[in-house]
């Protein structure tokens, strides 16, 4: 009974994820704020609201930059 995973590109490099899982869940289980990133899917940047709805497929690329705070 093995759970089922899609492969991604992040950042150019490849991982695999469960099936089903959202921007909102990748960015947790990379332990990335949600609030200190901008993520492109699939060459479309995604508003912070949108990170919990987008499901993830199979062969998707994601970008994830992270905001710095400097002076």
């Amino acid at each position: 009974n093995r759970e089922v995973s899609i492969k991604l590109t992040v950042n150019g490099r490849p991982r695999e994820i469960p099936a089903g899982a959202t921007v909102a869940r990748l960015l947790e289980e990379l332990e990335v704020a949600s609030a200190r990133v901008a993520v492109e899917h699939n060459r479309r940047v995604l508003k912070r609201d949108e990170f919990s709805e987008t499901c993830l497929e199979d062969g998707d690329t994601l970008e994830i930059v992270h905001f710095v705070g400097g002076g």
